[in-house]
């Protein structure tokens, strides 16, 4: 969404923008276009200058099929229309099953590719990655690997091989440091990318971990809780207590304008640089404005309490921890119990329990996260300060991707906000109610704090 908004509204050259959507549910292609398109986010273009809105047009297709799934008359108007090409498709699950993640990251960007390397008039492909496609390396510099194993040959053992053999190969590349089926299958991706993207320039885009909007289409915009920003709505309504997480390192945060921002200039530059290789750019924060995890909680902890939610469960109280028996008793006492306790009450009021089901959510969402909170790397970005420089000082600020100007404290403000507005569509007029309820649930936790502590003591023999 945030791309397609920003080409719309900062590149008025586009005489038409292609969007390639896949039939859902029995809805076509068209109707979801139109949903897309009825988006908040397009608010201020449809106000400003609507007709522009007109140059966005359906695709039916699939990225997982040959020539992307398009008919006959699409792949004409393609191969004749289309300059450049911006590939994100993906599946960004980290749990994804092994078959499909290779399916819709690996095997679809080779897809993609072939089919690219067929259209005449194509200027430029940009294929988005991640910055954690590497992640078995501490030092990511902007090249591109060789992945843990032959991705062509990995691609047919999915399409061949049953699935007891499946998941004895996914364990075994699994093991080559590689915390996940997202990251390993972007790894093979990219090498795809590297070996048969012959004719045209191409880049590798790597963004890092992408947060909330720093200033457009709004600051603090985000309208998923997914990744990051689920784990921060956890800890924001006060039902996630205890994180394994380790305060002291960087963590590399991406604002998705930045991103978008990024990803668009870089098809520029490509092309001005007139070079039919692949280019990587690492989209990272690490080197240009450095966050550690422990300041990330301390501003989530002061906004979540200076802008609480009308949909608090508990007073917000958590902590980044390495200790696992420590965070196991945690979670246990603080997450898994209360849980249970008010199921039990549900099902005695005649409600459906679901707050079990939420606590195996985030336990999900951090167990997958843990293996990056528990380290750090190093972004080489020598691409990404060459970009900025080359761009003239009018694009610098229309493209704008220096990350070194913002103030996180100021940024995190306006993410908190944006959950509480974009995420919970919970407005600022429940603000004053929703401090009253905290303060309920300050006092609730105080006097519980108190009753454990006592009975711990009880239970030592304290007399």
């Amino acid at each position: 969404k945030v791309l397609v908004e920003k080409l719309l509204r900062s590149c008025p050259g586009i005489a038409t923008l292609y969007l390639l959507i896949r039939p859902k549910k029995g809805v076509d292609v068209e109707t979801r276009c139109k949903e897309l398109l009825s988006n908040p986010i397009f608010d201020q273009i449809r106000k400003d200058q609507g007709w522009v809105l007109d140059k966005v047009k359906a695709l039916e297709g699939d990225v997982t099929l040959p020539a992307m799934g398009l008919s006959d008359q699409d792949i004409y108007r393609v191969l004749n229309e289309v300059t450049i090409m911006f590939h994100s498709a993906a599946t960004v699950k980290f749990n994804e099953p092994f078959k499909e993640a290779v399916r819709f990251n690996t095997s679809a960007t080779q897809k993609v590719v072939k089919f690219c390397n067929t259209i005449k008039n194509l200027k430029v492909m940009i294929h988005v990655s991640t910055a954690y496609s590497n992640s078995d390396k501490q030092i990511i510099q902007e090249v591109v690997y060789p992945p843990p194993a032959n991705p062509d040959c990995i691609i047919k053992c999915c399409q061949e091989l049953d699935e007891d053999l499946l998941v004895g190969l996914e364990t075994n590349l699994l093991k080559k440091n590689h915390p996940n089926t997202y990251t390993l299958t972007k790894a093979m991706a990219e090498w795809i990318v590297l070996q048969e993207s012959t004719r045209i320039p191409t880049v590798i885009v790597r963004p890092s971990i992408v947060t909330a909007a720093w200033k457009e289409p709004a600051p603090g915009w985000i309208d998923n809780s997914t990744g990051i920003t689920g784990v921060m709505m956890g800890m924001v309504t006060g039902t996630l207590r205890t994180i394994i997480c380790n305060n002291d390192l960087v963590v590399d945060l991406m604002p998705v304008d930045i991103v978008v921002n990024t990803i668009i200039a870089v098809a520029w530059h490509a092309q001005s640089q007139r070079n039919n290789g692949v280019s990587v750019y690492n989209c990272t924060s690490g080197l240009q404005n450095k966050i550690s995890w422990g300041e990330l909680r301390r501003f989530v902890e002061k906004y979540s309490l200076l802008y609480p939610t009308k949909y608090i469960q508990w007073y917000p109280s958590f902590t980044f921890r390495t200790n696992r028996p420590m965070h196991w008793a945690c979670h246990n006492l603080f997450h898994v119990l209360p849980a249970f306790i008010i199921d039990i009450i549900c099902r005695l009021q005649g409600y459906k329990p679901r707050m079990m089901r939420i606590c195996d959510k985030f336990k999900r969402a951090t167990r997958a996260g843990e293996f990056f909170a528990l380290r750090e790397w190093e972004f080489s970005a020598e691409n990404q300060n060459c970009l900025r420089n080359d761009m003239s000082e009018k694009d610098r600020i229309i493209f704008d991707t220096d990350l070194s100007q913002i103030t996180w404290d100021t940024y995190f403000k306006h993410y908190m906000v944006g959950i509480r507005k974009y995420v919970l569509k919970d407005s600022l007029d429940s603000l004053a109610s929703a401090k009253r309820k905290l303060n309920r649930f300050y006092w609730l936790h105080r006097i519980t704090q108190f009753l454990t502590a006592f009975l711990v003591l009880k239970l030592v023999g304290f007399r």
